[in-house]
């Protein structure tokens, strides 16, 4: 494991899947005075963040189904990179409790619906943008909050709206919805780690 700068804010992004966000995130604190992305976790042997850790330097490491829920184990592993804040960039698992408890409103989603519409179990990915489309909506966006026990649930600390036309598809409100979530997910927790302090 390399050094780390424990003056610094460190962040575990976790992510299941391409890593967009992830790679976003990466970017916008590359350069940053204090706040840096530390660690990359997640539950998918073919998640793009391996490729992006080996891209940015970023130390990577798979947890996967019961490991999730082993404490000892997960909080050592933060700790051992000096962790600061948790950050979910399409992370597919539930986080477990005892997270929420170690990094009490240092947890941050973000979600592709402007919550609480279309939010819960089982609402992700394409699986929204499908609903938004069937609704007939005119208006979707993300939504960023932080994390408590219940899905999608946690206090909201930023929405950003998408207008939808109807001639758009289900990969063309994703898309746009995609942007969304690049562009507002970095400056959001930056200015709530400015706001709240670095611990």
């Amino acid at each position: 494991m390399k050094s780390v700068d424990q003056k610094q804010v460190h962040l575990a992004v976790f992510a299941s899947g391409g890593g967009s966000n992830a790679k976003a995130l990466t970017i916008f604190f590359k350069n940053h005075d204090y706040i840096r992305v530390s660690l990359f976790v997640t539950n998918n042997p073919q998640s793009g963040v391996f490729a992006l850790g080996k891209e940015y330097d970023v130390p990577v490491q798979i947890i996967s189904g019961k490991n999730l829920l082993e404490e000892s184990a997960v909080l050592q592993m933060l700790k051992s990179y000096h962790i600061d804040y948790l950050v979910l960039a399409g992370f597919l698992k539930k986080i477990p409790d005892f997270l929420v408890i170690a990094f009490p409103n240092k947890i941050f989603n973000i979600h592709p619906s402007l919550l609480p519409k279309y939010g819960g179990k089982g609402m992700y990915g394409h699986y929204v943008h499908e609903a938004v489309k069937r609704s007939g909506d005119t208006i979707s966006g993300c939504t960023i909050h932080l994390v408590n026990e219940e899905y999608d649930k946690g206090s909201i600390l930023h929405q950003s709206k998408v207008l939808i036309t109807s001639d758009m598809e289900v990969g063309d409100i994703a898309s746009a919805v995609l942007k969304e979530e690049h562009s507002s997910f970095g400056p959001v927790i930056e200015t709530y780690i400015q706001t709240h302090g670095r611990v």
